[in-house]
């Protein structure tokens, strides 16, 4: 898929709608192309989460632009492993229920297949 065609460039629900947490060693505290730790909180002695994303109203710190119109990701080249695993379509090619349920959150219609 180009990157033109990529419906999360215009989305950016599920960067608004779930906390971003996972292992402290991939911000730069242990690597210097990790997620930047300032943009972290730790949530457990071995967790962090991007800051903005342990709230009712989860809402990344690294997400700029508005949801359901046009964003993108401060730092997409360093972002979690959390963010590089979550998708759109799962590996069976169905749209991912996660997806569904955080544009339904912004009040955006479920992406279909292409």
């Amino acid at each position: 898929m180009s990157q033109s065609s990529n419906p999360c460039l215009s989305c950016g629900a599920c960067c608004a709608s779930f906390r971003v947490s996972f292992y402290w060693a991939e911000t730069t505290l242990a690597q210097a192309e990790g997620v930047p730790v300032e943009l972290t909180e730790p949530i457990t002695p071995h967790y962090d989460c991007m800051k903005g994303t342990n709230h009712k109203q989860p809402h990344c710190i690294a997400l700029q632009g508005v949801v359901g119109q046009q964003v993108s990701c401060t730092i997409y080249h360093q972002r979690s492993s959390t963010c590089r695993e979550f998708d759109w379509l799962e590996a069976d090619g169905q749209i991912s229920k996660d997806c569904t349920k955080a544009r339904a959150k912004y009040h955006l219609l479920p992406l279909t297949q292409l």
